[in-house]
């Protein structure tokens, strides 16, 4: 008798052994099938990206001039406009950065102007630019290059800290114009994809400054110079640059977007290239919209990380009956990291709402406490409603059993992304 019990005992730990193993694997099979199955349909399917987008559109809020920039052509020749016209000192920092004629402007533009005189300082991210021969960020004696690196040892320790990737755009020129927002620096950015970028003149520079110095001054290495980092005596009570800094484990942007949504009482209009919210953010999301806030959410209906696009729509049918609007971005890539609130509150960063952007990476958005942005930012976002069709509730319930049972499946990989 003792011997048929040790006997179930052993094979009742044996399945759940097994069991363990199964549920910890599946999810990662079934990513990998969806994946698989995701590049090959699109390489049968390769088209040029047609998309509506805005002139850049300008205004003035106190003392500082801002520009918002819709459509890569129209943001890079502002961007190496102001490199061509710079006497002091340049900061850029990106996360991608593409060894393509695009890329090569930046970098001839960058050589240009250290070659008159002007100090230059890059940061980019290894692990972003892995594919890029290491050629192309060979520059000059006299740049100051900092790669962020591809891999960092505390990493196998488990260390949080650093397990994030620099995901900022950041460009500025002479502490007296500054860029940030979406757009990483490639030819395929300049046309095919739907980005949101904010150039930045006068008294709010000293945010993209401040917050690039920050970030040199912690990352750099022996041979890099130190940045002094001034002050200002001037505040703009408008704007506000939300950094994460993970080595600090600071995370302030999810805090303006929970903010934010719980202050909500007319509209909410949301565009976000991968999202895959918290608990807590997708409950404040929900609770607007079954308070009577109109909550209209653009994602792609198919964005380049296909396991993002899963991911996000199991959270749709919580969304969908609570009264959230979803509007699936057509025929091109939309990458823009935006909000408005109730006509009165905007961001633009770089910051996406999921786990990687807002527990993770550093990131960088811009708040912006104005009216007359804000309604700018509500006409990009009716002209990019054109470009989109509504998600309705009863569609997205009667999709196929396999996509329902896939979504579950993937959900565990949630906190991953």
């Amino acid at each position: 008798m003792e011997d048929l019990e040790h006997t179930a005992i052993r094979f009742a730990q044996k399945t759940l052994k097994r069991a363990i193993v199964l549920s910890a694997v599946t999810p990662f099979v079934v990513a990998g099938g969806v994946v698989a199955l995701d590049h090959w349909s699109k390489r049968k399917k390769s088209r040029k990206a047609v998309f509506p987008h805005a002139k850049p559109v300008s205004s003035t809020v106190e003392t500082t001039g801002t520009t918002i920039y819709t459509f890569g052509e129209d943001l890079y020749a502002a961007m190496l406009e102001a490199i061509e016209g710079a006497t002091e000192r340049i900061f850029i920092e990106t996360y991608i950065w593409k060894g393509d004629e695009v890329g090569r402007q930046f970098k001839d533009a960058l050589i240009a102007a250290s070659e008159r005189g002007v100090e230059v300082f890059v940061v980019y991210d290894g692990f972003a630019n892995a594919v890029v021969p290491r050629s192309f960020f060979r520059f000059p004696e006299g740049i100051h290059v900092l790669e962020y690196p591809l891999f960092r040892p505390q990493v196998l320790l488990m260390d949080l800290k650093h397990t994030g990737r620099d995901h900022r755009k950041i460009l500025v020129v002479d502490d007296e114009v500054g860029f940030v927002g979406g757009y990483n620096i490639g030819t395929l950015y300049a046309t095919q994809w739907r980005d949101t970028h904010l150039r930045v003149t006068g008294t709010a520079v000293w945010e993209l400054s401040s917050a690039f110095i920050d970030f040199w001054n912690l990352n750099r290495r022996r041979h890099h110079p130190s940045i002094d980092s001034p002050g200002t005596i001037t505040w703009v009570p408008g704007f506000q640059a939300a950094r994460n800094a993970p080595a600090r484990r600071v995370y302030p942007i999810r805090n303006l977007y929970l903010e934010a949504f719980r202050r909500a009482t007319s509209h909410i209009y949301l565009t976000q290239a991968y999202f895959i919210p918290d608990r807590e953010l997708l409950e404040v999301l929900v609770a607007a919209a079954r308070r009577g806030v109109d909550v209209r959410l653009i994602v792609p209906e198919a964005s380049n990380h296909v396991l993002t696009d899963w991911l996000s729509r199991g959270l749709y049918s919580q969304m969908l009956r609570a009264g959230v609007t979803i509007w699936l971005y057509r025929n091109a890539m939309v990458h823009a990291k935006t909000a408005t609130v109730d006509g009165r509150w905007t961001t633009i960063g770089t910051a996406n709402i999921d786990r990687l952007s807002l527990t993770g990476n550093y990131e960088i958005n811009m708040a912006i406490y104005d009216e007359g942005i804000a309604a700018q930012m509500e006409d990009i976002f009716t002209l990019d409603l054109t470009n989109c069709r509504e998600l309705h509730l009863d569609e997205w319930e009667a999709r196929s059993p396999v996509a329902k049972i896939g979504e579950l499946l993937l959900t565990p990989l949630s906190p991953l992304l």
